[in-house]
């Protein structure tokens, strides 16, 4: 049985070169599982693997789609099943890299079977998400589907706005579609989740941060203020740019907290794998 070999690990731990690394070794391309990485629009903020990087070994899911063309997690499930059945044609062992937790767990174990988003519910949701804050479509979220309030991170904005979007639009509980049951897959999968010490992880997110903006971020993020309502749109690195330009706080503090947030969706992602017990833990 073929082997999909799926390298883990936080933002910033070291991911894109090790996989590169491991991809040459067994002769394999790239499968990125990263949500943000798929689009073209976004390269500085989302750490897309350099040019010289790409150049390496084929890669699939980088920039290969608009921010207006978005990819759910059961659209990832679905494509990438279907270019891993071709790459197993040539591959015993296809190398997969990314952070992107509910994208891997989608594709190592299935979705349940939601219904499609409504792309003007949603878009309404994100933006009452953006201008009232979280805590305001949780007060909803807590009269329409009570088991989803209490299941749901209250600082996961888009899920709470998923929950309820399928609520609403369907007029069934979000949490009544949740059925648990993990897909067999006709592939071997095999979980490596880098790590590093956390004093290290930290300066190299600090560092990289400060590289971003000294590669133009600034200007990537105003160009993408037409579309900021969108939900690949709502993520660290962006999100403080876009109010740095309301007027909100000046450019240092916008930098600060891009800083603080990244080292919290860190903490997030390992948190997210800490609960899998299949995953081989790497330190680097």
């Amino acid at each position: 049985m073929p082997t999909l070999h799926i390298i883990l690990g936080p933002t910033a731990v070291g991911k894109t070169d090790y996989a590169i690394a491991e991809a040459l070794r067994v002769g394999s391309p790239v499968v990125s599982c990263d949500s943000r990485q798929l689009y073209r629009e976004m390269r500085i903020g989302v750490a897309r693997p350099t040019e010289a990087q790409l150049a390496q070994v084929p890669h699939y899911f980088i920039a290969d789609r608009s921010v207006t063309d978005p990819c759910s997690a059961g659209a990832y499930e679905l494509e990438a099943l279907q270019l891993l059945e071709c790459l197993f044609q040539k591959h015993d062992t296809v190398i997969m890299a990314g952070g992107s937790g509910l994208y891997i767990d989608a594709l190592c174990n299935g979705l349940d079977d939601f219904p499609e988003a409504d792309p003007e519910l949603r878009a309404e949701l994100s933006e009452r998400l953006r201008t009232e804050g979280a805590a305001a479509l949780r007060a909803d979220l807590r009269i329409l589907d009570p088991a989803s309030y209490a299941a749901i991170d209250p600082a996961n904005g888009q899920r709470i706005v998923r929950a309820l979007e399928v609520t609403i639009s369907t007029g069934r509980k979000f949490s009544e579609f949740k059925t648990h049951s993990p897909k067999q897959r006709p592939f071997t999968i095999v979980k490596t989740c880098l790590t590093r010490p956390r004093a290290e992880l930290y300066a190299r997110i600090d560092t990289r941060v400060d590289q971003m903006m000294a590669e133009g971020l600034v200007e990537e993020a105003r160009s993408l203020l037409p579309f900021r309502s969108l939900p690949a749109l709502n993520t660290v690195g962006y999100k403080e740019l876009f109010d740095y330009f309301d007027g909100r706080y000046d450019l240092s503090e916008a930098i600060r907290l891009i800083k603080r947030n990244t080292r919290h969706y860190a903490k997030k992602q390992l948190t997210w794998w800490a609960r899998d017990p299949s995953i081989e833990w790497m330190e680097l």
